[in-house]
């Protein structure tokens, strides 16, 4: 029962991921290579809207499977504790993540380029995060 309701969970994943990276734009290389010819900062802070807005469905997506495998631990085991301590790491790197980008930002204005240097930071952090729970395995191994 516990199996199919993770092999389910992994193929919604999987369906998810690849609706919302449909049209996005995917990465900061993207923007810069779309606007290398543009004068103005506007297009590449469009365009890293863009990519902000998929990495931050595509993190949603690993938290909320995360989220999942780990109520379903806690509903066999009785064991809350992991799921508590996932949702303060996230919470955790929300805070870390606006601070450590709002510092650069603030560093650099009112000069152009501030708005740029926040979306960059956040793309990348959020990027590095996606990485790190993407690698995480909180099923139990299969037999």
């Amino acid at each position: 029962m516990m199996r199919n309701k993770i092999c389910l969970a992994t193929t919604l994943f999987c369906h998810l991921l690849m609706i919302s990276s449909a049209n996005a734009t995917k990465n900061i290389e993207e923007c810069k290579n779309q606007n290398a010819d543009s004068i103005s900062s506007a297009p590449m802070s469009q365009c890293l809207d863009s990519v902000i807005s998929f990495v931050d469905r595509e993190l949603q997506t690993w938290i909320n499977l995360h989220t999942f495998n780990l109520e379903e631990k806690a509903l066999v085991n009785g064991r809350y504790s992991s799921l508590k301590m996932f949702k303060r790491s996230q919470s955790n790197f929300i805070t870390y993540r606006e601070n450590d980008c709002r510092w650069q930002y603030l560093a650099i204005s009112p000069e152009t380029g501030a708005d740029l240097a926040y979306k960059t930071c956040y793309v990348m952090l959020s990027q590095s995060r996606i990485t790190a729970l993407s690698n995480i395995k909180t099923t139990n191994p299969t037999p």
